[in-house]
């Protein structure tokens, strides 16, 4: 049966009748988790009304066309796919494309760019213990295929558990059933598994960086802040692979903004939402005038940060918190990322250093530049420092090797690829020290010089002109995040990463906390990344509130 809607308000004490309407969930954010919440939902005859603020859905989730006059839909924020389980394609038929890399990653010797590691996912173990010789790790092959031997293990029992109630950390112990793997990743800082695994730098580095994409730590801090990040890299799909979307992100997007409005889910955009009271009223600003919806269920698909921020805007009873609380609460909920993202277009791939490896070998998996352990190191406590990491640890993914489609086929037929560049190890709080744009300059230039630090020649002379004659290359911040996307310091996790189960002990009383969505307002819940297994493009969150809402109706 449908959630009970609450009556509205008497008009003494609310907008006019035309500005309020009722509803069974309101959901805030038209992000991917977003849309997934509400096409389950609206599935299951739920009366659901989604409210986004921008002029599009998709949130981060989205294809956008960068450069002007240039017909090139990159994947502007979020670029591959991993944690999206088959089951959310299936339950919402999804018609969703995915492409698997055959090539897993290719990293240069900073030391001597004209030899490299290349991961190649088809090579027999020949060829590989080969590929580890080039680099002088030949020590390292066999425990390459050990260690991800235990990795696939954590993947395969935990993975499937994503989508459904948390278990309890015993219980996802005894599901992976191997104290050493358990301990190895769980209970031991990340560093020193991979310290007393591999014994080359590179290597080493490789393995890392897993641990730190979008995390600033240490790889041995014993928070274990690495460990969870590098967790969800390595457990998607069942198996850690990441794929390229075909038509780019927005499609992924696209299919499920198909699937929920199919299923009668009222999409709106332009309606920023100001308030959230926690007994179900949400005020939202649209065509210029003010508005609410009240629900027997909000569903916050936007940072918990943001979520605070709404609530204390539109709680009643906000005013009678103390403010040192209130600090605090603020405090819990500001989230720091620690990234750049670098989107550029380029005429022809660059000419490596490494005259055995193919630029389409290089460029169509994971391409690290200057990801050593002790570069990775050394950048971490230079940003800790408050300074720019120089070189820049880098990781770069081309994604019109594995799918031209993003690009006009004259663009396509000409030779031309994008490029995704994430730089590791840029905290937001850089920004004490440079403004945005000064900041969002240097870490471009530091961005190209470590690139160039690689390959034969420039890379800003194969970049590709815009209509007006400008470099095809686009630069976001940890501040350019925060004011596109709402994401509080640029995090693209919403915050810290969970693991993946409850604590023994944990308070698992209600649908909302056994499945991982639940805030301290009982009517409020998170569908988004900030929910307990959230981050990366998964549809997790919302898949979760949605089924957190639908026990609680099945009583």
């Amino acid at each position: 049966m449908p959630l009970p809607r609450p009556a509205p308000e008497p008009a003494a004490a609310a907008p006019t009748a035309a500005a309020l309407t009722a509803h069974d969930v309101v959901i805030v954010g038209g992000g991917h988790n977003g849309l997934t919440a509400a096409a389950y939902l609206a599935r299951a005859g739920l009366d659901v009304l989604l409210l986004e603020r921008d002029d599009h859905l998709g949130g981060a989730a989205v294809s956008a066309e960068a450069f002007e006059g240039v017909d090139a839909r990159l994947s502007r924020y979020s670029y591959l796919v991993s944690l999206l389980p088959q089951r959310i394609v299936d339950d919402l038929g999804l018609e969703i494309g995915l492409v698997r890399r055959r090539f897993s990653s290719y990293t240069p010797d900073p030391a001597d760019p004209g030899r490299g590691l290349l991961v190649d996912g088809d090579a027999g173990p020949e060829a590989s213990r080969a590929a580890f010789e080039r680099v002088d790790a030949q020590a390292d092959a066999a425990a390459w295929d050990a260690f991800y031997r235990s990795t696939a293990r954590l993947a395969e029992r935990l993975f499937p558990t994503l989508t459904e109630p948390l278990p309890t950390r015993a219980e996802a112990r005894a599901l992976v059933g191997d104290d050493d793997v358990w301990n190895a990743f769980v209970e031991r800082p990340l560093g020193e598994t991979i310290d007393a695994t591999f014994a080359s730098d590179l290597v080493r580095g490789v393995v890392a960086t897993d641990g730190l994409i979008g995390t600033f730590t240490a790889l041995d801090d014993p928070s274990l802040d690495a460990n969870r990040c590098f967790l969800y890299h390595v457990i998607g799909g069942g198996t850690g692979d990441w794929d390229v979307p075909i038509g780019g992100m927005g499609a992924v997007s696209g299919e499920l903004e198909r699937a929920a409005r199919t299923a009668g889910a009222r999409l709106v955009t332009g309606a920023e939402v100001v308030a959230v009271d926690p007994t179900g009223r949400v005020r939202y600003r649209v065509d210029g005038g003010e508005r609410v919806a009240t629900a027997g269920t909000v569903l916050a698909n936007v940072a918990p940060a943001v979520l605070e921020r709404l609530v204390e805007a539109g709680d009643p009873d906000a005013a009678a918190v103390p403010p040192v609380v209130r600090a605090r609460l603020h405090a819990l909920h500001a989230p720091e990322g620690a990234q750049v993202k670098v989107n550029l277009l380029l005429e022809r791939l660059p000419r490596l250093r490494d005259a055995d490896v193919a630029a389409e070998q290089a460029f169509a998996g994971t391409f690290h530049i200057n990801e050593l352990a002790t570069q990775l190191d050394a950048a971490f406590s230079t940003a800790v420092r408050g300074g720019i990491p120089s070189p820049m640890p880098c990781e770069i993914y081309c994604h019109t090797l594995s799918d031209p489609s993003i690009l006009a086929p004259e663009l396509a037929a000409a030779g031309m690829h994008t490029l995704t560049v994430f730089g590791l190890h840029v905290p937001h709080r850089l920004l004490e020290r440079h403004g945005n744009a000064e900041l969002r300059e240097l870490l471009q230039q530091a961005v190209l010089d470590s690139l160039d630090s690689v390959l034969a020649e420039p890379v800003e002379g194969v970049i590709a002109k815009d209509a007006s004659g400008r470099p095809c290359i686009e630069t976001k911040t940890t501040l350019d995040l925060e004011e596109s996307l709402r994401m509080p310091g640029g995090n693209i996790f919403h915050g810290p990463l969970s693991w993946p189960w409850a604590d023994d002990g944990a308070p698992l009383a209600t649908s909302a906390e056994r499945w991982g969505v639940a805030t301290r307002h009982p009517r409020v819940l998170l569908c988004g990344s900030g929910a307990v297994r959230g981050g990366a493009v998964s549809g997790i969150g919302g898949h979760n509130a949605a089924m957190a809402v639908l026990e609680e109706l099945a009583g």
